[in-house]
């Protein structure tokens, strides 16, 4: 039961594998990213490195991998490959436009990378599903229409940065192979994640609110600083994630082409500060000016893509549910603890 992860030695995908790993003893994994294993993942697989292959190559490059893939009897396969170009959280973040850097790549892997594993994945005659990790980018910045309800994945879709244009065509491409070629695919597309192995990498530098707020109160600041304490996200932990893509992954069968995974309801700032106090006691939040703030978020943002996302089809599915936010929040503080320098982030300004 061989599982192939694409941008498997990162930070989503390579919580994906591990979980894998764990979730079976008899379970393998295969891992093709264009970045070898760093220190922090050498140590994270160091348990299950008897059943884990890593092939480091290009993913829009398939002669530089399509061989070594076929030593393997890969019955599934979770492609994350991706470049992630956000910034956002500080007032300097919000100044850069990290999409100007270098659009032609982030097209050409999140799209044509896609379409490279689509293709090897059709000569496969044994694969037994495709999960194509997408995005809450893909969604608009509004909706649903009726209030207070959480947002469905059925409409409201409507991206306009080349992240969330370039992920909503590779949902298309996946569902499109999948009528053309006979193949079980679906696309996830997960809220704010963060939590285990949420670090620097390559292709994404980009940490969500419960990341922030977790160092700063392990770090020793007796208050954040933010510009609000009323922005909302619906945030979820990446194991909670893994569990859910397993989920699918194994499912009999799968009714829809797009499944969210997320939380399901909103926390604000305050909320997240309030647990976090809970581990360490004294932490407060601050309200600031917006170029002082170590968090900078925008109050108004609280449907569409920033707000609660509907979880009702995987849940009737396959009775997947996430932890309550508070438990997984703590649940990350002690990760974090226990594992010191794995995710450190850039000292706090002023400290």
């Amino acid at each position: 039961m061989t599982l192939l992860v694409t941008g498997g030695t990162g930070f989503v995908m390579s919580v994906l594998g591990r979980e894998w790993l764990g979730s079976d003893p008899a379970a393998r994994l295969v891992i093709l990213d264009s970045a070898p294993l760093d220190a922090a993942a050498q140590r994270y697989f160091d348990p299950v490195k008897d059943r884990l292959s890593v092939i480091v190559a290009d993913v829009t490059q398939p002669a530089g991998w399509a061989a070594a893939l076929a030593r393997h009897d890969i019955r599934y396969i979770a492609h994350g490959a991706t470049v992630t170009p956000l910034s956002r959280g500080t007032a300097a973040e919000a100044r850069r436009e990290p999409e100007a850097e270098s659009p032609a790549r982030i097209v050409d892997v999140n799209v044509m990378g896609t379409v490279a594993v689509l293709e090897w994945a059709r000569s496969q005659p044994h694969l037994q599903r495709f999960i194509y990790v997408s995005s809450g980018a893909v969604y608009k910045h509004n909706g649903p229409d009726r209030p207070g309800e959480p947002l469905p994945e059925d409409g409201y879709v409507m991206p306009r940065r080349l992240y969330g244009i370039s992920k909503l065509a590779s949902e298309l491409i996946t569902e499109r192979y999948g009528d053309l070629f006979g193949l079980s695919t679906a696309s996830v597309r997960p809220s704010s994640v963060y939590g285990t192995m949420d670090r620097v990498t390559a292709s994404r530098n980009f940490r969500h609110v419960p990341n922030r707020i977790a160092h700063l109160a392990l770090e020793g600041a007796r208050e954040i600083r933010v510009n609000t304490l009323d922005a909302v996200g619906d945030y979820l932990h990446v194991e909670d994630l893994a569990h859910g893509i397993i989920c699918l992954l194994r499912a009999p069968r799968l009714r829809y082409s797009a499944y969210n995974v997320a939380y399901g309801a909103t926390a604000s700032i305050r909320d997240l500060i309030g647990w976090a106090a809970e581990k360490v006691p004294g932490l407060t939040g601050r309200i600031t000016g917006a170029d002082e703030a170590d968090i900078l978020q925008d109050p108004s943002l609280k449907d569409g893509m920033w707000g609660a996302y509907d979880i009702s089809r995987i849940t009737c599915e396959t009775g997947w549910r996430p932890r309550p936010l508070r438990e997984a929040l703590h649940a990350y503080m002690d990760w974090i603890t226990a594992h010191p320098g794995v995710s450190a982030q850039p000292a706090r300004r002023g400290a």
